[in-house]
Parts: C-alpha cells; structure tokens; sequence
C-alpha cells in the first residue's frame, strides 16, 4: 500500500463526500461529536455495501487501509465537491 502523494486532503474530500452521500441516501445522519474514525469506518462499509468499492481482504481490514482505500475513492471522484 503506497502512500499517495496528497492523501490527506483526498481522505478528508471522502469524508465530505461520503457524509453528503450517506445522508442523502438516508441511511445515516452524522452528529458533530462523532469520531473522524466512525465516519471513516461507516462510510468505508457503506460504499462496500454499495459496491462503490471492492473490499479489502479481512486479514488486512484496518483503520489505516480503510483510509487508503477512501482517499483512492476520492482520487476517482470527477466532480470537486
């Protein structure tokens, strides 16, 4: 898993992106005192569950590859949100 160059700013484009999506699917409505972790966490199981992105393998799910996997989401993202 290589580092990209400006990941953190494309993991919080996700965020934001995710957040918009999920609320406007109407499945979730994030509070301001959740954790950026949760959010990362939600919105990386709601695009799998989506098929929006393919699943990490179980042996190297963690919070890290999840953030990764979100900032190469938003990397493909056409529209600048």
């Amino acid at each position: 898993m290589s580092k990209l160059k400006n990941e953190k700013e494309l993991l919080k484009k996700a965020i934001r992106v995710g957040i918009s999506y999920g609320e406007n699917r109407g499945v979730v409505k994030f509070e301001a005192d959740d954790s950026a972790n949760d959010k990362i966490e939600f919105i990386y199981r709601l695009l799998v569950h989506d098929k929006l992105i393919t699943p990490l393998p179980q042996e190297q799910l963690s919070l890290p590859a999840m953030k990764h996997k979100l900032a190469l989401w938003a990397s493909k993202l056409k529209l600048e949100q």
